[in-house]
């Protein structure tokens, strides 16, 4: 069980004063378990300082504009294959079964397919199953990744150790497919209605893409020997 996950979890999520203080406990913790290069700690040690000295309001309106008002950029996985569709819905009730199914629950208003709450979840399991199942996410991780890149956003950098973490590379057309859809722009609010008014989102093939939900399932159920972990518990 991976703690780097669960800290790179924290530093995805929305900035608080809180983070402040804990984005350097995460760091270190990542830096101390070892299963990232230096290359790839030295990178995320700029976001930590950045998350860690920048003014919280523009820390705030920063993450705001990239990951809830930037669809290509959004943090809830299935957003990517399956839109606002039925489908989506669907597939996130499996996810939240899977979860369940061992020992992870979730609070009221948190969304299983938000990308912090899907780490939390890989924080709890064997590294080589969470390798795997991150391994299903790996197109939709690295398009994003490449989207910071050319924002010149730090956050690049925990996309960066997730592509690191994962069992699997991206394939080379799935990912160009999620590339070659437009990218979001913030400010244009037409586009932004239009964007989400839509009844599905498919960036490249159907079966590729995010971790769908079968998937994991049936990654889960092969995983011999598995130990659930109790609801509530630390990992």
């Amino acid at each position: 069980m991976a703690r780097t996950y669960k800290a790179l979890a924290l530093l995805l999520t929305y900035p608080t004063p809180d983070l402040q203080v804990l984005a350097p406990q995460a760091l270190q913790l990542i830096a101390e378990e070892g299963l990232l290069s230096k290359s790839l700690v030295t990178a995320l040690r700029k976001l930590t300082v950045e998350i860690a000295n920048d003014d919280i309001y523009d820390l705030q309106e920063r993450y705001t504009e990239l990951f809830d008002r930037t669809r290509s950029l959004s943090l809830n996985l299935y957003e990517h294959v399956h839109g606002e569709s039925r489908d989506r819905g669907e597939a996130m009730v499996a996810l939240l079964e899977l979860y369940r199914a061992n020992g992870l629950d979730l609070a009221a208003n948190e969304l299983p397919d938000f990308l912090p709450v899907f780490l939390e979840f890989l924080s709890t399991l064997p590294g080589p199953q969470a390798g795997s199942l991150l391994g299903e996410a790996t197109h939709v991780l690295e398009a994003m990744g490449e989207r910071l890149k050319t924002r010149g956003s730090a956050y690049r950098a925990v996309f960066g150790a997730l592509a690191r973490l994962a069992s699997t590379q991206a394939d080379p057309n799935a990912l160009a497919a999620l590339l070659s859809e437009p990218d979001d722009n913030p400010n244009d609010l037409e586009a932004i209605d239009k964007a989400w008014a839509e009844t599905a989102v498919t960036f490249g093939p159907s079966d590729v893409g995010c971790p769908k939900a079968d998937a994991l399932v049936e990654a889960m159920m092969a995983e011999p020997g598995r130990q659930p972990r109790r609801a509530g518990a630390s990992a």
